[in-house]
């Protein structure tokens, strides 16, 4: 790994802003959709974010959130307490204003 791919953002259009993700017990390289119908989304491609709509899968997504959504939090929230590679994610997708911030400057 490269210090510019930690510190460059990607030669895309303004729609995604790089973060860093989990895959497994890595750490990959992903992309926050900040415009477009994707807003908000994290996805493994920049070209997804302007990607048309699969209606298919958004129907049955919407159908087990409905049935599964208060488990699947749960989920989520023990998983982001207790893995070792969510606590590294959030440590490191924090910018680096805040995280160097609190540090006192050695003279």
């Amino acid at each position: 790994m490269y210090l510019r791919e930690l510190f460059s953002e990607p030669e895309v259009d303004e729609a995604v802003k790089t973060i860093w993700s989990r895959s497994g017990g890595k750490q990959v390289r992903k992309y926050r959709c900040t415009s477009g119908q994707r807003k908000g989304r994290i996805v493994a491609k920049a070209a997804t974010c302007n990607a048309p709509l699969n209606q298919k899968a958004k129907i049955t997504l919407s159908k087990t959130k409905r049935r599964k959504g208060s488990a699947l939090n749960i989920k989520t929230a023990k998983t982001k307490r207790s893995n070792p590679a969510s606590k590294r994610l959030k440590r490191i997708n924090k910018p680096s204003k805040v995280r160097f911030s609190n540090r006192r400057r050695i003279k």
